[in-house]
């Protein structure tokens, strides 16, 4: 939801930040949030406060409060005494990058406080955040629960700094209470910062494989170099392991930001360094969000592996050896200490730019239930073979001769406000489907990506995918589920994107002049072995089929050179006359006029069975008896009921 001018950004609970502040500004009072009222239940809901919770304005905290103080940085976010490591690490990673850090705190400057004119304080500040598809703009008043005087919880480690707490009570208003913060997911927190896709990756398959962990490192600096934001943590395996220390002095079950990611030099930085292959080691920076406990291995702070580099490399990393939480490491013990990482990607969509452009295309559904069949949206994942086709569909294209990269997410809408509701396992499928589907799939097509299934707000995968049609089954883990589900594609070329939910060709007035169709026939043309070589030059041809059928035409890619092309090229038809035969061509692409290479000809019975055989070429017309080379290897299913397949 955006436009040439930005994002659209809907208000909060309807509350305008402009409005509410002129109006505190115009009678002389400071905003009090009925929205978010400085009372227990603003804290807690489960539990009692932990002591005299005081809440109090900045300017009862401390002499010369300021929204930032030197600008933002990943050292002004320290975890306070709820468990939100992952909201923590997140606003750690988003205050390195200016330009996404001014659209969460949007017009920093106007909300700053002003020593000169202390007639515009009206103790309200508002943040944005990217949630289901939408930018939400929350206003919060300065108000601050204190005990004996300092911040409960996050706080930064300039005493007069404020940003972080009040991003803080934004983010626990937006999610009904500061408990609803305590134990979360980055990935969760990274895309409300960005409104771009969170993938979770596995370190574990790339501690001992140096190719894996190379593609990765690779993976990882292009990401940062383009702004996404990273954490990483320690996987546990029960609750008495949570945030546990480990002997090397990392903490298991704690999110770290991934602040950093470079190879680093060693060894002399002099003129013969140019002449000499220098040796540079993989390494990463993560910053612990309680601003103290950090890695103790090689190339910890102060270790003596720094003695191998330069003092002006040191410089170029932006080294220090302070007790702030913030370390290096080799990227062989970061994949063999953390178990995940998670990378919140932003895919670029600008039209002009000079780094590659994606285009991005949101759809919303449901998963409901119904007593029939044909409407029911909540069929549960692929265990539940009779059912899993109900769910919401969708469709795409890839059009580019060599395929598209793709990158797909589902996701269901934040469960955090409301206590008595918990995500749903959700995941999804991507199966191949006939070139001209504009249906629903009855029948489960060839599958070519699956999602994991996990309990998560969103699932994302990504994958290469050759030119063809494809749809997206997105899904519950159980069937009968029921919840509001959002579907995010992005891909390098238009891919046409459309959620299906008919099931076949609609019956209109003129149905009964021109014919409805009585049944429906699924032709995939999987190869031709054998033709003539048509190029004096080169592989011998490039082919291409040609299906017919009742006036219509549908043409398959190219092959280029080569005699023995391989298609598996599918058609869905909806005939009028089945007693018509289907007519498959084969043609050799050229400049100028294509070269007819041989056709077959083909019937179809409704009798819902899959035939696979093959059909020799002949010629046309006055010669359709006549041979030509080429076997062509076939698949049909017709069926008298059109909304079978």
């Amino acid at each position: 939801m955006s436009s040439i001018f930005g994002p659209k950004v809907e208000p909060f609970k309807q509350q305008k930040y402009d409005e509410i502040k002129k109006m505190c500004q115009e009678r002389g009072t400071l905003f009090a949030d009925p929205e978010f009222p400085a009372e227990d239940r603003s804290i807690f809901f489960s539990k009692p406060v932990p002591g005299q919770v005081q809440w109090k304005r900045p300017k009862e905290i401390s002499d010369d409060p300021h929204l930032f103080v030197e600008g933002a940085s990943s050292g002004d976010v320290s975890q306070g005494s709820l468990g939100n490591c992952w909201f923590v690490a997140s606003c750690s990673s988003l205050a390195q990058e200016k330009e996404l850090w001014s659209k969460v705190v949007p017009n920093s400057e106007d909300q700053e406080w002003d020593a000169d004119n202390p007639q515009k304080y009206a103790g309200i500040f508002h943040f944005r955040f990217w949630r289901f598809g939408r930018w939400l703009d929350v206003v919060v008043d300065d108000r601050l629960p204190t005990i004996n005087g300092k911040l409960i919880f996050v706080h930064s480690s300039e005493r007069n700094e404020y940003w972080s707490a009040l991003l803080e009570k934004a983010y626990a208003k937006l999610s009904g209470c500061y408990e609803n913060l305590d134990g979360g997911n980055t990935a969760d927190a990274l895309v409300d910062f960005t409104g771009g896709v969170a993938e979770n990756i596995n370190l574990m398959e790339h501690a001992t494989d140096e190719d894996k962990r190379n593609e990765l490192f690779k993976d990882m600096t292009k990401c940062l170099d383009r702004r996404s934001l990273m954490s990483s943590s320690i996987r546990v395996e029960s609750a008495e392991e949570m945030e546990a220390k480990t002997s090397v002095g990392l903490v298991k079950g704690h999110a770290y930001g991934v602040t950093a990611i470079r190879n680093v030099k060693i060894g002399d930085p002099g003129l013969l360094s140019f002449f000499k292959n220098v040796e540079r080691i993989p390494m990463v920076r993560l910053r612990n969000p309680w601003g103290e406990k950090e890695w103790n291995g090689a190339w910890s702070d102060g270790s003596d592996e720094w003695k191998k580099v330069s003092q002006k490399e040191r410089e170029k990393m932006g080294l220090t050896f302070d007790d702030d939480g913030e370390f290096w490491m080799s990227f062989v013990d970061f994949c063999r200490n953390f178990t995940n990482v998670t990378i919140c990607r932003l895919p670029n969509t600008a039209f002009i730019s000079f780094s590659r452009t994606w285009r991005e295309k949101i759809l919303h559904s449901k998963w409901e239930k119904h007593a029939d069949t044909l409407k029911d949206r909540a069929g549960g994942c692929i265990n539940n073979r009779a059912t899993f086709l109900q769910n919401p569909q969708f469709m795409f294209d890839i059009t580019d001769n060599d395929g598209d990269d793709v990158m797909v997410s589902i996701s269901q809408r934040d469960t955090r406000a409301d206590i008595k509701q918990e995500n749903l396992t959700i995941g999804f499928q991507i199966m191949k489907v006939e070139s001209n589907r504009k249906y629903r799939c009855h029948v489960i097509k060839p599958k070519v990506l699956d999602s994991t299934y996990i309990n998560a707000r969103s699932v994302f995968e990504k994958k290469h995918l050759p030119e063809g049609r494809y749809v997206v089954v997105a899904t519950t883990f159980d069937p009968g589920e029921e919840g509001d589900l959002m579907f995010r594609i992005f891909t390098e070329h238009d891919a046409d994107v459309a959620e299906l939910t008919k099931d076949c060709p609609t019956k209109t007035c003129w149905s009964g002049i021109f014919g409805y169709p009585s049944v429906v026939t699924s032709l995939t043309v999987n190869s031709v072995a054998g033709l003539q070589k048509m190029d004096r030059f080169g592989g011998g041809a490039d082919p291409y089929a040609y299906i017919k059928c009742e006036g219509d035409t549908y043409k398959s890619p190219v092959k280029k050179g080569t005699l023995n092309p391989e298609w598996n090229f599918s058609v869905l038809l909806f005939r009028k006359k089945p007693e018509q035969p289907l007519t498959i061509q084969i043609w050799n692409s050229n400049l100028v006029k294509d070269d007819f290479m041989g056709e077959a000809i083909v019937m179809g019975q409704a009798d819902g069975e899959i035939k696979h055989f093959s059909a020799s070429m002949n010629d046309r017309g006055r010669k359709a008896n006549e041979k030509r080379p080429g076997s062509l290897s076939l698949s049909m299913v017709t069926n008298a009921n059109i909304k079978a397949l």
